[in-house]
């Protein structure tokens, strides 16, 4: 796959532009537009992957008690963290950047390997020092159920997942496996719901919304945490009160200019903020990525600031 991806953005990209441009522009931009995307790719698979950066939204809701009306949520998404396994810093830095932002929570809203649970073990120490005052709360993505690896075996796989859950669980992030979490401030409090992978095929659906909310009363801020942000349409704006689905998965196509990305084919919301309905949409386009490579859609932490809205 990294291979036929690679070969495809570098060799036959620019092959389309010089066929194409050549009856319309003549032989100068029929060369230079190839010579020009050929740098971009350079500059994404050598550079853009390492430049990280911090978006920040707002989400308004009357739901929210008065006590967090300015808590801050940091998500993390898609990390991918054995594509690392050359670059090692490149993970000390992402850890100094998600603390430095001083939020009250984090998140990470799936695919924290490749295809192995053994990828996360050279990082251990790393992502222990990600830090938040009510903790770091995780789910599960479609690479995190370790099926993609060459042994397909199901002891494989059901080993491979129970090793990453025991991995996540000793650096200290709460897996939420279709069940939720109560923060509190004082009286007041707000729910974080975890399911796992909800989406369509040929990725797994695993997810169990109702099982997840079971025992959360109507009118509680909800904050939910969905891989796929498919889901949100599907099965969440319209059907349940939750306030803030945060969701990762498309990357952008880890390819983005302006609003334009590959991901626009198969998703009506891949990047960004979303609303309708008194229901808010943040989809991170994440971290990394199987192949190391990243141009306008950079690598980016989320910031999500809740707000109280005044009735």
């Amino acid at each position: 796959m990294r291979l036929m991806t690679g070969s495809f953005l570098v060799i036959a990209v620019p092959a389309v532009l010089y066929v194409v441009c050549w009856p319309f522009t003549g032989w100068r931009w029929a060369f230079l537009l190839p010579a020009i995307w050929e740098l971009l790719m350079a500059y994404g698979f050598f550079f853009g992957w390492r430049h990280v950066i911090v978006r920040r939204a707002t989400c308004t809701s009357p739901l929210l008690p008065a006590a967090f009306d300015g808590y801050r949520v940091l998500q993390l998404s898609d990390i991918h963290i054995g594509t690392y396994l050359r670059n090692r810093r490149f993970v000390d830095k992402l850890v100094r950047i998600v603390n430095e932002q001083h939020a009250d929570l984090v998140v990470f809203t799936g695919d924290l390997v490749n295809v192995s649970a053994e990828e996360v073990i050279p990082f251990q120490h790393a992502l222990k020092q990600v830090v938040a005052a009510d903790g770091v709360y995780s789910i599960m993505g479609n690479h995190d159920y370790c099926e993609y690896g060459a042994d397909k075996s199901e002891h494989n796989i059901e080993k491979n997942q129970a090793v990453l859950r025991y991995l996540e669980t000793k650096i200290g992030w709460r897996l939420l496996m279709n069940e939720h979490a109560l923060i509190r401030r004082g009286d007041d409090a707000i729910a974080v719901i975890g399911v796992e992978n909800i989406s369509r095929p040929p990725f797994q659906d695993y997810g169990d919304l109702h099982k997840a909310m079971e025992g959360l009363p109507t009118g509680m801020f909800k904050i939910l945490l969905s891989h796929d942000p498919s889901h949100w349409r599907r099965g969440v704006l319209h059907q349940t009160d939750i306030a803030l689905t945060l969701s990762g998965h498309t990357h952008a196509g880890q390819l983005r200019i302006g609003r334009l990305s590959p991901s626009k084919v198969a998703y009506q919301e891949w990047g960004g903020k979303y609303t309708e309905d008194g229901s808010m949409l943040y989809v991170s386009t994440g971290i990394g990525g199987t192949v190391p490579f990243r141009i306008g859609a950079w690598p980016e932490v989320n910031v999500i600031t809740l707000r109280r809205k005044k009735s």
